[in-house]
């Protein structure tokens, strides 16, 4: 197959797999919410328009989002032109080569979304990109990626950039996009997922989770990492996590 029909056909079908992904975890995701939680996210009054509006955008971000991945799983599988590889990992890491790289896939595009994600709360920039997803107030699972294009644009363009740059094994990189789709719909759900000893803990001290992300759809100007807070504590934007999620925790 000559390139163009190639890179055609990736897209087209790594569109078809984020879609399908984002309606059945985050779909799933909101039914158990409503199921144990049903006062989390927005009124019932409000919920059917928000949802609705959150699906809407979260369809073209999966458009926006296909497109890179599909070239880039392309140019892997029949052409070789990545990073991406599979088989017994080489080297002097072995095996302890996928979770490193995992590791630096993580960090990497969290450090993107970091600062990225500051830069659009800038007001002139806040007002005609980011007021998208903060419309979501408060998100509910279907807001995983409910993102102006022009935001889905700067997120869907890191990691299939990172496979030209850092070798990763193939089971390392749908590890990293496993950990991506997790992050982005429980964060979004108004409860706390995790055992309240992990949050407490070295994980939550280290790692965002639910109730540290919520406290950014309540006061925009914090917290605005993606998976980790390293960012947010070296940079003193970082207060802890929602109260009424913990509310034997203090923030």
């Amino acid at each position: 197959m000559s390139l163009l029909p190639l890179l055609a056909a990736g897209a087209a079908l790594m569109t078809l797999i984020v879609a399908v992904r984002y309606f059945v975890v985050s779909g799933t995701l909101a039914a158990i919410t409503l199921h144990r939680h049903p006062t989390a996210g927005p009124a019932p009054a409000k919920r059917r328009a928000q949802v609705r509006r959150e699906i809407a955008w979260s369809t073209l971000a999966a458009l926006i989002y296909g497109v890179p991945a599909g070239i880039v799983a392309a140019l892997w599988h029949d052409r070789g032109l990545t990073l991406i590889y599979d088989g017994t990992p080489c080297g002097v890491l072995g095996w302890l080569a996928l979770p490193a790289s995992a590791l630096a896939y993580l960090f990497a595009h969290d450090t993107w979304f970091y600062w990225t994600h500051r830069w659009m709360h800038r007001p002139a920039v806040f007002a005609r990109v980011h007021a998208v997803h903060h419309a979501s107030r408060p998100p509910t699972a279907w807001a995983a990626m409910s993102f102006h294009w022009t935001e889905s644009l700067s997120g869907a363009v890191v990691v299939p950039a990172l496979v030209f740059v850092i070798p990763i094994h193939v089971a390392a990189l749908l590890a990293v996009l496993t950990i991506m789709t997790w992050n982005g719909v429980i964060n979004h759900m108004g409860w706390e997922v995790y055992p309240r000893s992990w949050v407490a803990g070295w994980f939550g001290r280290t790692v965002i989770t639910p109730s540290h992300h919520h406290l950014h759809h309540r006061h925009y100007r914090c917290n605005y990492g993606l998976y980790f807070r390293f960012w947010d504590r070296v940079c003193g934007t970082d207060r802890g996590w929602a109260a009424e999620l913990l509310p034997d925790r203090q923030p």
